[in-house]
């Protein structure tokens, strides 16, 4: 079996890869099915938990030197944790029509629109 590390597409470096997207729609299918019977809030933390346990488990798997790059892998999931909220809180508010408040995000996305507008098709938000 091979393992695919990276989530973007082959073809386009910029766009992630559709079997990534399949991938998390069977996780939230699950987690929804889960949800009617334990409740979201249950849910939630216990995919927070199992996240957490899983990424542990591929860190100590690949890592050789697991104690002197503990707090480097801690800060990159955190900060990747945090980005991904922002940029879930920001297109469901969108697309419910809910204030969510300020993005953590908003100068990336002002700065991306203004080189969309610019002529820059090449830029991406990090």
């Amino acid at each position: 079996m091979t393992e695919q590390q990276n989530p973007q597409s082959p073809q386009n470096p910029n766009q992630l890869d559709p079997a990534f997207f399949t991938c998390v729609n069977e996780y939230l299918e699950l987690t929804n099915r889960q949800a009617k019977q334990q409740g979201l809030k249950r849910i939630s933390v216990a995919s927070l938990y199992a996240a957490a346990r899983f990424n542990s488990h591929v860190y100590l798997s690949f890592e050789g030197d697991a104690a002197a790059s503990r707090k480097d892998f801690l800060d990159y999931m955190t900060n990747m944790y945090r980005r991904m909220l922002n940029e879930h809180l920001d297109a469901l508010g969108a697309e419910r029509g809910l204030n969510v408040g300020e993005s953590e995000l908003a100068a990336e996305y002002a700065a991306f629109n203004e080189a969309q507008a610019a002529g820059d098709q090449d830029t991406k938000p990090q």
